[in-house]
């Protein structure tokens, strides 16, 4: 064992851990709480591996389950920026790039360089995983707002035409879950979940 680089790793699994204490705006099903970003990232992941059947094109499920559960580690640094708070939109890249480098500047070089080449993949759509993966962070905390009656939306004064904006690339992973997302939102504003 190369003692320098366990040390390494052991590091970066524990500054991981941090993730579990950021909270999200989304709550659990049932509104018992918000939810973490640990526990959105688990479930997008699992989220991929049953939705696969729906990508636009062949993936190599394991790169996409590893972009589902390392996408938010940044926000350990950066913080859960809100999909709809424009303000905090704009400092995002800038939080998220310096955040990426120094927690993913604490594995061994290797590592630290692909799961850091891993997230910009994510991040800019750049591969048939990364545009799939993309759509699980869409879909999740649609679900999730769906199940309960709109409430995450409703709390923040969310707007029909801003879930749509968030979800217009679906399609480039995803064109059956696309359409399903897009008739989601269309229901959700005739049930008065989401403003016109």
């Amino acid at each position: 064992m190369d003692k320098q680089r366990f040390k390494k790793q052991k590091d970066f699994i524990l500054e991981i851990d941090k993730e579990k204490s950021i909270f999200r705006q989304t709550h659990l099903t049932g509104l018992v709480r918000k939810e973490n970003d640990a526990e959105h990232a688990w479930h997008m992941a699992i989220m991929a591996w049953l939705l696969q059947e729906y990508a636009n094109e062949e993936l190599d499920m394991a790169k996409v389950m590893l972009m589902c559960l390392i996408h938010d580690i940044v926000e350990i640094d950066a913080g859960d920026t809100y999909a709809y708070d424009e303000e905090g939109k704009k400092t995002q890249e800038q939080r998220e790039a310096a955040a990426a480098k120094r927690i993913f500047g604490l594995l061994p070089e290797d590592q630290g360089r692909q799961l850091h080449e891993l997230f910009y993949e994510f991040e800019n759509r750049s591969s048939p995983e990364a545009r799939f993966a993309r759509v699980m962070d869409n879909l999740q905390p649609l679900l999730l707002n769906i199940s309960n009656e709109g409430h995450d939306w409703r709390e923040h004064d969310a707007r029909g035409e801003k879930v749509r904006e968030r979800n217009s690339k679906n399609a480039l992973g995803s064109t059956e879950l696309s359409e399903y997302i897009s008739r989601a939102i269309d229901e959700q504003i005739q049930k008065g979940n989401l403003k016109e």
